[in-house]
């Protein structure tokens, strides 16, 4: 495990290959300051123009930052976002990369996840991604199946398969952090899937739960505390908040373990995660103020029909 200033080094000059004299904006908040104060020290390492802005933590996963935040995220030439409440769904986040920032965010990273999960070779990383999206990438029909009782079918239709390599070099390019999947928002599914691994609020799970999904929207869920955040969410943006949003496949081989962070657990080799909510920021088309992603284990992914061959952590 590197400490928090190596794995801070790791994030600027590696992932996001911070360059002297462009404008870098560490974006954090109350709770995640050590994080965001490494990462700051960092970039100031590499370049005079680097600034931090922090701000209370925000209600929701996807809710918007201050509208200073997101204007000092549009204006820079490199972001990093350690925050407790993910800004990655978020338009401030789009925007920022659309006028050509690039970034990553860091949603929900604890100390000990930044210094595992950067930990790692991402070229390596970056060559799975590539192997799982030669696989899926033009496929019709994508299914995953379980032995905890999953068998979920996913149609992207138009929708593009998208790599979070954690490599973030190109003008308005975007990763999360710690990095490591293949994912797409599908125009629809239909099928059941069985969450065994990591969902939030209850972090690591020791019982499973069970979400019905039709034609593009989930219908059923088991678990009393996730039905309660989407249902928060419909009293805002009614069905949207029921989307089926993201189908991705985890590619960080340096991740052998699920320790109860969704931000790290869904890059573990060899999982595949579904999420619920917002996609505008991943290629699909609906807005909503949540993104909840549920771990899977031991999936069986076919692409038409032929298996593909997931990274595994011994790869």
């Amino acid at each position: 495990m590197s400490t928090l200033e190596e794995a801070a080094e790791t994030a600027v000059v590696q992932c996001l290959g911070v360059e002297p004299g462009e404008t870098c904006v560490v974006v954090t908040d109350d709770k995640r300051e050590r994080i965001g104060e490494a990462l700051y020290a960092a970039a100031r390492g590499v370049t005079d123009d680097a600034t931090i802005l922090r701000y209370p933590p925000g209600d929701q996963h996807g809710a918007e930052p201050p509208a200073p935040v997101a204007a000092a995220m549009r204006d820079s030439d490199v972001f990093l976002a350690p925050t407790t409440k993910s800004l990655s769904h978020t338009r401030a986040r789009s925007r920022a990369n659309e006028a050509g920032a690039r970034g990553a965010t860091l949603p929900g990273i604890t100390e000990d996840v930044f210094t595992t999960g950067l930990d790692a070779d991402y070229t390596l990383i970056r060559r799975h991604c590539a192997d799982v999206l030669s696989q899926v990438g033009d496929a019709d029909e994508v299914r995953v199946t379980t032995p905890a009782g999953t068998d979920i079918t996913f149609e992207p239709g138009d929708r593009e398969w998208l790599q979070d390599t954690g490599i973030v070099h190109e003008s308005g390019g975007f990763s999360n952090l710690p990095a490591g999947e293949v994912f797409v928002s599908p125009e629809t599914a239909n099928g059941t899937y069985v969450v065994d691994g990591t969902m939030m609020p209850h972090g690591r799970l020791d019982t499973e739960l069970t979400f019905e999904v039709e034609d593009g929207y989930v219908t059923y869920i088991s678990d009393d505390d996730v039905r309660a955040q989407v249902e928060d969410g419909e009293d805002e943006v009614g069905r949207a908040a029921r989307n089926l949003a993201e189908l991705g496949i985890g590619t960080n081989v340096a991740v052998t373990d699920l320790v109860g962070s969704v931000l790290l657990d869904e890059k573990a080799a060899g999982t595949v995660h579904i999420a619920i909510g917002d996609d505008a920021g991943i290629g699909g088309d609906t807005d909503a103020p949540l993104h909840l992603d549920g771990i899977i284990q031991n999936p069986t992914v076919y692409a038409d029909g032929d298996e593909v061959a997931l990274p595994s952590a011994d790869d």
